[in-house]
């Protein structure tokens, strides 16, 4: 059985329509890369997963059960959680206490298994160490690991990363790279939005394209990146 199933999405606001007719499958484990354009559907189609946007039509199916217009808290306690491009930790809060906080909220953990919890996910992330640094010390690459670890700590079985290598030089892109083969190999799956190329051809096992909101292209990274429809939409030119 698929984890994840999307059945003839369609989201309108006003005129517009973010994303037509679009659907996919995903399987437990799988890492699947999510390209396009700037407007291309990406975001809205992570919001209606997330249940901040109810769809006008379709369906979302997770884990076998329909989650469509469910409330994103909801979601979130049946194992999708999003993390965002735009990081918002608890600037006076520490580290720790930045993952204390979702593994804790609605009483999911008490303390000393949220503290427990969160030391293993610290050093998962390669912030060990860190624990009582307060988030606003720490780097931009150490706030995009701290966002991933909050959504780990949300014991979520998949992940919904939202751009975020933004702004991380290629030594940093590099070393998420290895972090999120790390987590796939906790049991998690993910669904990667991103501009670096680098980084979604050498994780995804396989890679669906956005343009003007319908689905244009979908298979194994080296075929998307020769496909001459995404070539002329997005890459511009072939992708090596």
């Amino acid at each position: 059985m698929n984890l994840l199933e999307c059945r003839e999405i369609t989201k309108r606001f006003g005129a517009l329509e973010a994303l037509r007719r679009f659907s996919f499958t995903l399987g437990k484990g799988e890492i699947l890369g999510l390209i396009g354009p700037n407007g291309s559907g990406k975001t809205t189609l992570f919001n209606v997963l997330a249940g901040i946007y109810r769809p006008d039509e379709g369906e979302v199916v997770f884990q076998g059960l329909s989650i469509s217009g469910m409330a994103p808290h909801r979601i979130c306690r049946r194992g999708m959680a999003k993390a965002s491009q735009m990081i918002r930790p608890f600037q006076e809060m520490s580290v720790l206490e930045n993952l204390l906080v979702p593994g804790m909220y609605g009483g999911r953990l008490g303390f000393k298994q949220a503290r427990e919890q969160a030391s293993k996910i610290l050093n998962l992330v390669g912030l060990e160490g860190l624990n009582d640094v307060p988030s606003r010390e720490i780097s931009l690459s150490q706030r995009r690991q701290l966002e991933l670890g909050r959504v780990l700590m949300t014991g979520a079985e998949l992940l919904l990363l939202d751009e975020i290598m933004a702004g991380l030089n290629p030594t940093e892109v590099e070393g998420a790279i290895r972090l999120l083969l790390r987590i796939r190999e906790e049991g998690k799956t993910m669904i990667l939005v991103e501009h670096v190329m680098q980084a979604v051809m050498k994780i995804s096992e396989r890679i669906v394209v956005l343009n003007h909101g319908e689905k244009i292209a979908e298979g194994r990274p080296e075929e998307v990146a020769q496909n001459p429809e995404v070539i002329q939409a997005y890459l511009g030119r072939p992708y090596a």
